[in-house]
């Protein structure tokens, strides 16, 4: 019955490492997904800010070819 009672131990460290291992391979990629969403998000900010200049000089040349009504 100790033999029993030894593999099963075994077995359970070696279940308890694998688990601790996974938990750890887990955080670091939530780690790394978070970075990736800040960044994305920093990359959404900069487009928007492209795009309303790209607007406001559409709006100049308009203006200035007096395309638009002012």
């Amino acid at each position: 019955m100790a033999d029993a009672d030894n593999l099963v131990l075994e077995h359970l460290r070696h279940i308890r490492r694998a688990v601790d291992e996974t938990r750890e391979d887990v955080r670091e990629i939530k780690t790394r997904v978070g970075s990736i969403e800040r960044e994305l998000a920093q990359v959404h900010v900069k487009i928007a800010e492209r795009s309303f200049r790209i607007d406001r000089l559409a709006d100049r040349v308009e203006r200035r070819l007096e395309l638009a009504e002012v």
